[in-house]
């Protein structure tokens, strides 16, 4: 049984360093296009509110809060 706990854990570890990585990621990039490309606030407004809404709905699946939806799947 223990090497089913330590399995278990490192699938664990390894799920949550994935998501901490993409989150961290995701956050770089959408910091460096809201610096550098000049846009008017309201579409800069929307990118965001688009990400954030994707990065929600993707952290739930991940964690089998919120399953698939209508068949659409988040990469």
């Amino acid at each position: 049984m223990p090497d089913t706990m330590m399995l278990a854990t490192v699938v664990i570890s390894s799920v949550l360093v994935a998501v901490v990585i993409r989150l961290l990621v995701v956050g770089i990039l959408l910091g460096l296009i809201n610096r550098y490309i000049p846009m008017a606030s309201s579409i800069k407004s929307l990118l965001n509110g688009v990400v954030v809404i994707y990065m929600v709905i993707w952290v739930l699946q991940v964690f089998g809060i919120l399953g698939p939806l209508g068949g659409i799947t988040l990469p």
